[in-house]
């Protein structure tokens, strides 16, 4: 008993059923001396195009998700380690056999316009963080039947206009309720929304 005491004691505790783990780093980087978000626009040429999404990317076998972070995020932004100063991680999504976890960081070093990111980006914007705290995410209901093709009654005010692929969008759950941000030029919904709502919430629940 002792030894399975001591097995349980070292046991890093993992989701099960998880089969991919994504780790994720939403930046904060100072634009004429006001605190704002980074966000990317997917390039075409890798998957979800044109979709908003932060630096991140896939977990290697012989790295942490908070180095996998850290890692996409250099590569992606094409920065240098010590333009990236970590805070420390938030909540994590977990969907669809996929783990995604989020640390929150700070651009360092290097201004905004500045930054040339790789291939897989196509475009970079920021929103400032006011701007986040004031305003919140509408949660629109995506329902069973649309998923199933068997009518769009329920979904009559899901906002499928806003998203890339419309209608035709891959969802992995039959139902779920997704954030949306809006925003005169940009628009946030989904993962990046729900990490973004959370961070707001948590600096809010800490003032």
């Amino acid at each position: 008993m002792k030894k399975i005491r001591q097995i349980i004691q070292q046991y890093d505790a993992k989701a099960l059923g998880v089969q991919r783990g994504y780790a994720v780093l939403l930046p904060l980087i100072k634009v004429k001396n006001e605190w704002h978000v980074l966000y990317e626009v997917r390039s075409k040429h890798i998957s979800q195009p044109g979709e908003t999404s932060f630096p991140g990317g896939r977990i290697e076998t012989d790295e942490s998700p908070e180095e996998a972070a850290v890692r996409e995020t250099m590569e992606e932004l094409n920065i240098r380690r010590e333009n990236i100063t970590l805070y420390g991680e938030i909540d994590y999504i977990i969907a669809a056999n996929r783990i995604i976890y989020c640390y929150v960081g700070e651009i360092t070093g290097v201004a905004f316009e500045d930054i040339y990111p790789n291939i897989e980006v196509e475009r970079l914007f920021t929103i400032p963080l006011d701007q986040l705290m004031e305003n919140k995410p509408t949660f629109y209901q995506l329902s069973f039947e649309y998923t199933q093709n068997q009518g769009k009654e329920e979904n009559q005010e899901f906002p499928f206009h806003l998203i890339k692929q419309g209608e035709k969008y891959p969802f992995n759950e039959v139902k779920q309720k997704i954030p949306f941000y809006h925003f005169p030029d940009e628009v946030l919904w989904g993962f990046t929304a729900n990490f973004t709502d959370r961070f707001i919430q948590i600096i809010k629940d800490g003032q």
